[in-house]
């Protein structure tokens, strides 16, 4: 890797009026965070922080298939990681002064670049989504200098432009699309609206394999992953490097890249912090680390949440901050996924890295968007374990998924969590539940608050937002138990009733001798009985005491 970005020099990139002002927020040691900005160019230009991903774009310009496919959840870098390979593709040797890919690349070629952004293609019926489709034609045709043909259909006029621009330049046209499957995504499950959107966008691809001889290089990228059948029915020569170990971390930043690249910047934040560099990194890698797209793969940290901490010398929940998607909470519905059956997962490659719209289960979606991530890899039985990649993922579901156990959830809510989490960081377990008791006893419930195992799930939901180890149903030698939560000081056995006592909760703990089960797990067992009366929905009575 290059010093240059430790360095942060501007002798590479002289800006007119923009100059001087760089020049002096470098001499300061003012370093500028790319929040928000997806242009290549522009960010070079001004200067900004880029974490070196040069030598992949190297890779896949002369890798053995012209057409690629790369799958990462959003606000990832995928559209930063598109720009770079617009300008590569123009022949912009400038923009990558003191890169990688300098000493790699000798040639230098210019190709015509087409590049589609389907972002803005969202919450689109098909009238509407065609004319978008054709005003993003227009706009390349226009940055091109082509005399657009006279047609109504997309697809013609894809190919159209595709052969002008060849038979215009003399060189083969490198084509760029950016969120392929934006215009999809709200409507994943909707049974009705899917196929017709599905159908515009198979109809404006497809002449992609036809215009082969007039193509350099091809290359989509999006969240999920539909299948090559229903949007690519021609295109069978497409290559998926979501899941090849040589591209694990072209998206996101690796520990490496953050330990060398941002060097300086983890000292600055750790001073913000109050804190040494050692506490820093493990806080940044606990909130923001975890995301592996194989196995094995380098620990890959969420490029946005990470940028905007160091922008803003705070550790915030800045990914999932920026939206949760619609889509989402409606498949956690229609698959009746429970919130402790979000991670802790197994599964073949094929079944959760699997074409979205033919998924039966969950797993393809939540692992598509980023909820959950590899974190194992068994070659005996080729199952992957997933799980939820980091605290941060942890709690902006669980707090996502809380109305759905409390409704008119408010923020006298999380006031109730955080002085809960108060409770048990000074191991009061009785005053964390008598806290609960005066909560819930205030606020309506929802419909099927009527067994026990929606009130399992309601606890289930209120520790993992506080980002503690929380585990349902653990196997014991005589049976399981309803709940296993570990604090830093404690490890608690939590058996829940329903209309009966807190004392038979108790009682059942210590017939079945559940904490032997936890004998050897270096903390002290506490055991907690704890009785929901169905009528006034919330805790009637509990015990607490030591195993």
């Amino acid at each position: 890797m290059t010093d240059y970005y430790c360095r942060n020099s501007v002798e590479y990139l002289p800006l007119h009026g923009n100059y001087q002002t760089r020049t002096i927020m470098q001499q300061q040691g003012i370093r500028r965070y790319p929040v928000g900005i997806q242009t290549f160019s522009e960010l070079r230009r001004l200067g900004y922080l880029y974490i070196d991903k040069t030598a992949y774009v190297y890779r896949m310009a002369y890798a053995n298939s012209k057409y690629q496919f790369l799958s990462r959840p959003r606000r990832f870098g995928k559209s930063l990681f598109v720009s770079t390979l617009h300008a590569f593709f123009e022949g912009r040797k400038e923009l990558f002064k003191g890169l990688a890919i300098e000493q790699l690349e000798q040639e230098w070629q210019a190709y015509p670049v087409l590049h589609f952004d389907m972002s803005q293609g969202k919450h689109m019926e098909r009238d509407q989504l065609n004319r978008y489709l054709h005003s993003i034609l227009e706009d390349n045709e226009k940055r091109l200098d082509i005399e657009p043909r006279e047609t109504v259909d997309v697809n013609v006029r894809l190919k159209n432009l595709i052969q002008d621009v060849y038979a215009k330049t003399g060189r083969q046209v490198v084509v760029l699309i950016d969120e392929y499957d934006a215009p999809l995504l709200d409507v994943v499950h909707e049974e009705a609206d899917l196929p017709v959107l599905r159908n515009v966008m198979r109809n404006f691809y497809s002449p992609l394999k036809a215009c082969d001889p007039y193509l350099r290089f091809v290359f989509l990228t999006g969240i999920t992953k539909f299948s090559q059948l229903s949007i690519f029915s021609e295109l069978n020569t497409i290559q998926n490097i979501s899941m090849l170990p040589e591209y694990a971390a072209v998206c996101g930043i690796t520990q490496e890249e953050l330990e060398t690249q941002m060097n300086a910047d983890v000292d600055v934040l750790s001073a913000r912090l109050g804190q040494s560099r050692e506490e820093t990194l493990q806080r940044l890698k606990d909130r923001y680390d975890g995301y592996h797209f194989t196995w094995p793969s380098p620990d890959v940290y969420n490029p946005f949440s990470l940028l905007n901490a160091f922008n803003n010398g705070n550790l915030d929940s800045y990914w999932f901050g920026s939206g949760t998607p619609t889509y989402l909470i409606e498949m956690l519905r229609k698959y009746h996924v429970l919130p402790q059956q979000i991670g802790g997962r197994e599964a073949l490659a094929t079944t959760f890295d699997a074409p979205t719209e033919r998924m039966t289960d969950i797993a393809p979606l939540l692992y598509q968007s980023g909820y959950i991530t590899i974190t194992g890899y068994s070659a005996t039985t080729r199952l992957y374990r997933l799980d939820i990649p980091n605290r941060e993922v942890r709690m902006g579901l669980m707090e996502s998924l809380l109305p759905n156990y409390v409704h008119e959830y408010t923020s006298n809510g999380l006031t109730t969590v955080a002085l809960f989490y108060g409770a048990l960081y000074h191991e009061d377990m009785d005053g964390a539940l008598r806290l609960l008791q005066q909560f819930l006893s205030t606020v309506p419930y929802c419909d099927y608050a009527d067994y026990e195992g929606h009130y399992q799930q309601l606890l289930y939901v209120i520790f993992s937002l506080l980002g503690m180890y929380v585990d349902v149903e653990v196997r014991t030698p005589h049976g399981r138990v309803d709940m296993v939560l570990r604090t830093a000081t404690t490890l608690y056995v939590v058996e829940l009733k329903l209309d009966q006592s807190a004392g038979a909760a108790m009682q059942q703990i210590d017939l079945k001798d559940y904490p032997e089960r936890f004998a050897l797990c270096g903390l002290p067992v506490v055991k907690v009985g704890i009785n929901f009366d169905r009528e006034r929905r919330t805790i009637s009575d509990w015990v607490v005491g030591p195993a």
